[in-house]
């Protein structure tokens, strides 16, 4: 950062760093303690929708990376897209294999960076829930690197639970860097692996 960076005002953005993401076991803990959540067991990796053969190779790269993981049932990684055109490569696992949701995740994202692609990597993205059905979403902003908590409420509307995210923010501040600026908690309606 430059003289007339400070002069003006100007912040460098924070750096991607893909290995917060290996906090999310740890922090899995505490929002049970906290809060009664358990993890659901669905990951994804949102990214700016790509074509052309380069993604393709990359994507066949994850899957086969993947596909070598012995204790995986199904397909490893599936390719969705959502009704605001973005794509998320989605991961399932059973509900107590958290830290291999997060190997996923990790090697997603590190892939996609890898062949070129982290400019287009927008989030990734840890599925939980509790006893009463509520569903919950640790988001990981991959041009931040920060997290934020994202509950949707039930029912047809788009509507937030914004108590229960602010509860959750508090709750996981020790274990994972929560992102500060609540109008950088985007909604992520409809995304998979939620």
């Amino acid at each position: 950062m430059g003289l007339l960076d400070i002069l003006l005002g100007r912040t460098k953005p924070a750096l991607p760093d893909l290995d917060r993401l290996f906090a999310l076991p740890s922090a899995a803990v505490t929002l049970e303690a906290a809060a009664g959540f358990t993890p659901t067991g669905g990951g994804a990796v949102c990214f700016a929708t790509v074509e052309g053969a380069a993604f393709e190779q990359t994507h066949r790269e994850v899957q086969a990376l993947l596909d070598a993981d012995a204790d995986r049932d199904g397909p490893p990684v599936e390719l969705s897209q959502d009704g605001f055109g973005y794509s998320w490569l989605v991961s399932r696992r059973a509900p107590d294999q958290l830290s291999q949701l997060v190997n996923d995740l990790h090697a997603v994202n590190s892939s996609m960076e890898v062949n070129g692609f982290g400019p287009q990597l927008l989030c990734s993205l840890a599925g939980f829930g509790d006893e009463a059905g509520r569903r919950l979403a640790l988001v990981y902003l991959y041009k931040r690197g920060t997290f934020y908590p994202f509950a949707p409420l039930p029912g047809d509307g788009q509507r937030r639970d914004n108590a229960l995210e602010l509860q959750v923010k508090a709750a996981l501040a020790g274990d994972l860097r929560m992102e500060q600026d609540l109008s950088r908690w985007f909604p992520v309606w409809g995304a998979p692996g939620l």
